[in-house]
């Protein structure tokens, strides 16, 4: 729609709402049973995506945590989530998907990563990290659970250039 006000032609391929994907193949959410009230959870979702710092995603964690009790796993996975999508898109990455068996890095045509990172990286590791073309950044390692998948996310984005804060 600002595009079409401007007289440009949108972007259609660009994913709507904007910001890089983060896929760790963990559940990322608010259970129905931590929290019923499906209009309060929309509202949690929502806050939780438009929050712009650290600070705002723990704010969001205290206050969850008065008002409904200690966090389950997969609310502090959806945090988790968010901070690495935030450190994501400060470095322009458009993806970061993780698996069992390792994932990958998607980068947008002009990241905020050092080019000499990325190849330290490569060559410390070769076995670990690769390159495929010039955006994909490929990691192959064992990470049977949530714990090392978030693990992984944090170090690979540290090792990148990235500001990490622990979960």
């Amino acid at each position: 729609v600002k595009a079409i006000r401007k007289g440009e032609q949108p972007n259609l391929d660009q994913p709507l709402g904007g910001g890089p994907e983060v896929n760790l193949r963990v559940p990322a959410l608010i259970p129905e049973d931590y929290l019923p009230d499906v209009h309060a959870r929309l509202i949690l979702y929502k806050r939780i995506a438009s929050a712009t710092d650290e600070e705002g995603l723990k704010d969001l964690q205290v206050e969850m945590i008065d008002r409904f009790g200690l966090l389950p796993d997969p609310v502090k996975h959806l945090f988790v989530a968010a901070a690495l999508k935030l450190a994501a898109t400060a470095m322009g990455i458009k993806k970061l998907e993780l698996g069992e068996r390792g994932g990958r890095v998607l980068f947008k045509p002009q990241p905020n990563v050092d080019p000499m990172r990325v190849i330290k990286l490569i060559q410390s590791q070769p076995k670990v990290y690769s390159l495929d073309g010039q955006d994909k950044f490929k990691v192959r390692m064992e990470l049977p659970g949530a714990a090392e998948r978030i693990g992984a996310a944090q170090s690979l984005l540290t090792a990148l250039g990235g500001r990490m804060a622990e979960a």
